[in-house]
């Protein structure tokens, strides 16, 4: 039809199945995932554990390629990995002989950016995560939290066009999760970047999710997707938001 366009997703996953071989024995992990996302969302991915929320990731990441199905970035197939997705994973993956400034660095090697393109990069993400001041801080002279920011920036210098998160304020104590978790907020908003999170703190995910992707138990299935009508920035003491919270809750104890 003349003058009509179709809406596409950033991402679309189309009946998604993943197994793995166990005792010369086919193990399902997940089973025909449907899921479209769209540019610019937060989503939240949670579950038991072994229902098959990180392997999700990996398959969007482009490190295992070994699936049925479809997963489409847009409208394109994924075929590997590459700088339109960044990875960040619990531990930070620092290279410690490195300082701040060279770990972020690093991922800018494969780009045509030139040195100098290069440099004023590194400097705009760790001005982002609030960095300012330890540009030539080395890993071991970092607190966890410190480094798990610099392991967001490194994620996020290549601009890409999906941020995946595994479960990275996982090893973190309380305060300092919860003060990524704003943080992460901020970033959000400031880059206007799709990202996805799985994690296993329900807060968490309802906190910074615009959508909660709940997995049921092996083989991994979507049971149910929650819709968090609520604006960012966000307050955690929102009388709506643990409403929310708690009915994430109630259909993760109907998987147990």
């Amino acid at each position: 039809m003349a003058g009509f366009l179709m809406a596409f997703s950033l991402l679309s996953i189309k009946k998604l199945n993943k197994s793995f071989r166990h005792e010369q024995k086919a193990l399902t992990v997940l089973d025909g995932i449907n899921l479209d996302i769209e540019q610019g969302e937060f989503i939240s991915i949670v579950g038991s554990s072994g229902c098959g929320k990180s392997t999700l990731l990996r398959l969007i990441a482009g490190l295992d390629q070994d699936y049925q199905g479809e997963i489409l970035l847009n409208q394109a197939p994924i075929q590997g990995t590459d700088l339109k997705r960044g990875l960040i994973f619990q531990e930070h993956r620092l290279l410690p002989w490195l300082s701040v400034s060279e770990n972020i660095h690093l991922a800018l090697e494969e780009t045509h950016l030139s040195r100098t393109e290069k440099s004023q990069r590194v400097q705009e993400h760790i001005d982002i995560v609030g960095l300012q001041g330890f540009e030539n801080a080395y890993p071991h002279e970092l607190s966890g939290g410190m480094a798990q920011r610099v392991a967001i920036a490194r994620g996020l210098v290549n601009k890409p066009d999906i941020l995946l998160l595994d479960e990275p304020f996982g090893a973190l104590d309380a305060m300092t999760r919860s003060h990524l978790q704003a943080e992460l907020q901020r970033i959000w908003q400031h880059e206007k970047i799709t990202m996805i999170l799985v994690t296993h703190d329900i807060e968490e995910a309802v906190y910074l999710g615009d959508r909660v992707v709940v997995m049921s138990a092996r083989p991994g299935k979507i049971k149910q997707v929650i819709r968090i009508p609520i604006e960012h920035p966000r307050s955690r003491s929102s009388e709506q938001l643990f409403h929310i919270r708690n009915q994430t809750l109630s259909q993760l104890d109907q998987l147990i």
